[in-house]
């Protein structure tokens, strides 16, 4: 098992189970009324570089279990359920397969006068998403139309065939009531949303940390 972290505080309340790439349990990490989780947290996560020294903090409190990005440089990303829409903000993140993927509202340009930036008319167009390429860097862009748009392999608008861990129809945006969704459509790896803030945490939730998954159990 692995070494409890040094900054955890009061009795054990739970764990994080890691889970193999092939499905399978690896080791589990006691989680305490208070727990940091980083690289300087024991053997499980020493290993990872991709994970900031402290990179999320795990409180258990009358919400039951929540989770606090502590300003990590690569986040926590929660996997979310299939066919159950989750909502994304202006800036949102999320990731398919290896891709990392931030959706942006489309808003009108003006300057300090009012007037408005000359462009392209975007009627059609709700919002873009923007694949994430380095913390200051986006790549490619892709414009999202009000009647939503797929995301997969082999199927969809837009394509990654070069990516193995994304399915052949991954993902769904669309928009209802002027809000965007974001729906994982039966994927075999799942998609995931990177936490923004405090959020809670029920059990059985699976999280991406760094280059590891893990399930919380308590």
């Amino acid at each position: 098992p692995a070494v409890a972290a040094p900054v955890a505080q009061g009795g054990t309340r739970g764990s994080l189970v890691l889970i193999r790439a092939d499905g399978s349990e690896g080791d589990s990490f006691a989680l305490q009324d208070t727990t940091v989780i980083g690289r300087e947290s024991g053997s499980l996560f020493a290993s990872d570089s991709y994970l900031s020294p402290r990179h999320a903090v795990f409180t258990f409190g009358a919400q039951g279990l929540v989770v606090q990005d502590e300003g990590s440089l690569n986040g926590v990303y929660l996997r979310v359920a299939i066919d159950q829409p989750n909502e994304l903000l202006d800036r949102s993140v999320f990731r398919v397969g290896q891709e990392i993927i931030r959706f942006e509202r489309l808003t009108t340009r003006t300057d300090a006068s009012g007037v408005e930036l000359m462009g392209s008319p975007n009627s059609t167009y709700v919002g873009r998403i923007c694949l994430i390429i380095g913390r200051e860097t986006t790549g490619n862009c892709y414009p999202v139309p009000a009647t939503g748009m797929h995301l997969g392999r082999e199927r969809g608008d837009i394509l990654f065939p070069e990516d193995g861990y994304v399915s052949g129809l991954h993902c769904r945006l669309h928009e209802e009531d002027g809000r965007m969704y974001l729906t994982d459509i039966g994927s075999s790896n799942g998609t995931f949303v990177r936490l923004s803030g405090p959020r809670a945490i029920p059990s059985g939730s699976l999280l991406l940390m760094g280059q590891q998954l893990f399930r919380v159990e308590y």
